[in-house]
């Protein structure tokens, strides 16, 4: 099969979440099973031609914006360089106007204004570079709504929609996190090119907006998401985002599959951005990574005190909320916390307050360091992820991988892999970590406590939970396969074909 991925970013050419992982390991695992893979994503400024050494692919794509209050055309380049550790071309478009920014998607938390034609250009400037290259993919493999547009432009555009070279094109949309829709407003439908008739609540319309991922699950002829129970969920009012009955009727096209780990660069055996490597066979090491994330964390060196981790956005939906309600009963507890990331100023302002307060005990480090985050997948005893909702979390397949202990809410992926230490599942050696379900503060307390009582008065039992988890495999073989056999189903089937509204 020829699959071009499209993904707004790749790691490691850019990169804010687990997206560019998985925009990164899955390309090389359907390489590696024989297909002709290849990705597409905007050329950053992040994106250095030399140091990636990116030759022209395509010297020139145009893209026309027109209407009141609409930007001018836009032209741009496509950049071809290849995904780190194996043969797999990337592509980058080109338009230094639109891309040259210092963030992906905003700056200091606010949404770039025009980050519509930001990547309504990225969309029409990928379909085009296909033509250019004369290479019609099988399966477009679109990702989020930054690349929402992709299969509404192919269906409704005049640029696109009847093209043969378009034609037998399947469309997978795959959604990482349904809180971010992309909703713009309503005029960008007659900026774009598009007919206003796919202006209506089937398609692209969400409360009087524009909603750019609504349109690509609309327009696909398969949409996913990245666990089975994210899959459920969306489709609940609870989690929908006001999606929910939109997808339900939708459900025999929805389906969930579980990303991935990348195992060559996450494993405590190989790492070489860790302290020591150790396996399950031989534990050492993590002792000895444990003093070294306490050392660089500037806390005090006990081997004796569990050493917790945290990696993460700083966001109500990874459950800083909950942590700050929490945090005064969990500090009359003996451990550390080391906090890793960046996000909204509130949590800013609530982690340096928590770190000045206690000294002794937590540590946040406000910043993106991949390097730092596996000093502390490495280092802790356990793993923190009290989140709201995930649609699938890759940081508890990480910990499960480096034996720290996961501490997670039901929810999304993280119910799907964490399988809940209780008395049974730990005599059965099938525990891998702590679970709670109701979100809350009191509900996180219970589980930390839990946790720490293990630690500290169960060390048999805590080592059964690690040995546990690190025997799980959530390589990329298995999740590799279930996309295979998904796009072969979409090319057996026939095309989802967009009829326009009657005229009334």
């Amino acid at each position: 099969m020829k699959i071009l991925l499209v993904s707004p970013e790749v790691s490691p050419f850019a990169k804010t979440g687990g997206l560019a992982d998985v925009a990164a390991a899955l390309p090389k695992e359907l390489a590696r099973r024989g297909h002709d893979v290849r990705v597409v994503m905007p050329r950053y400024g992040c994106v250095d031609r030399r140091r990636e050494h990116l030759k022209v692919a395509v010297p020139e794509v145009h893209v026309a914006f027109r209407g009141d209050g609409a930007p001018t055309d836009f032209r741009g380049a496509v950049y071809e360089g290849v995904l780190p550790g194996s043969s797999v071309p990337v592509y980058f478009v080109d338009e230094p106007v639109l891309f040259d920014r210092p963030g992906l998607y905003d700056r200091e938390g606010e949404d770039y204004p025009d980050n519509a034609f930001r990547f309504s250009f990225f969309c029409k400037a990928a379909l085009q570079m296909l033509k250019h290259l004369d290479w019609a993919p099988d399966i477009l493999h679109c990702n989020d709504w930054q690349t929402g547009l992709i299969p509404v432009f192919l269906k409704a555009h005049d640029l696109f929609r009847g093209d043969p070279f378009y034609e037998e094109c399947r469309v997978l949309f795959t959604v990482h996190n349904l809180g971010y829709q992309g909703l713009f407003p309503a005029q960008v439908v007659a900026w774009l090119g598009l007919p206003w008739s796919i202006y209506n609540r089937d398609n692209l319309e969400f409360w009087g907006k524009a909603s750019f991922l609504k349109g690509g699950i609309a327009f696909s002829d398969q949409v996913s998401t990245v666990s089975e129970e994210y899959a459920r969920e969306i489709q609940t009012p609870e989690l929908g985002c006001g999606l929910d009955g939109f997808l339900a009727i939708r459900g025999s096209r929805l389906v969930g599959i579980l990303n991935g780990v990348d195992y060559s660069e996450w494993s405590p055996e190989s790492d070489p951005l860790i302290e020591k490597n150790y396996s399950p066979a031989d534990m050492s090491g993590k002792a000895v990574c444990k003093a070294a994330l306490q050392k660089d964390a500037g806390l005090p060196v006990r081997p004796d005190v569990p050493l917790f981790g945290m990696i993460s956005r700083l966001d109500g939906q990874k459950g800083f909320d909950i942590l700050e309600r929490a945090l005064p009963a969990l500090m009359k507890s003996d451990f550390q916390l080391v906090i890793l990331g960046t996000g909204h100023a509130v949590y800013h302002e609530f982690l340096q307050k928590a770190q000045h307060a206690h000294p002794q005990k937590i540590r946040a480090c406000l910043k993106f360091d991949n390097h730092l985050a596996h000093v502390i997948e490495a280092g802790a005893d356990a793993f923190l992820m009290p989140s709201r909702y995930e649609p699938c979390g890759l940081n508890q397949l990480y910990s499960l991988k480096y034996g720290t202990v996961p501490i997670v809410r039901h929810t999304g992926g993280l119910a799907d892999t964490i399988n809940a230490a209780t008395a049974a599942t730990i005599r059965e050696g099938t525990a891998t970590g702590f679970v709670f379900d109701h979100y809350g503060a009191r509900e996180l307390t219970r589980a930390v406590r839990h946790a720490l009582e293990v630690f500290r008065d169960h060390p048999d039992d805590w080592k059964k939970i690690q040995q546990a988890g690190m025997r799980k495999d959530f390589s990329w073989s298995r999740s590799a396969g279930l996309y295979e056999h998904l796009f072969s189903k979409m090319l057996s089937e026939p095309r989802v074909k967009y009829t326009p509204p009657a005229a009334k």
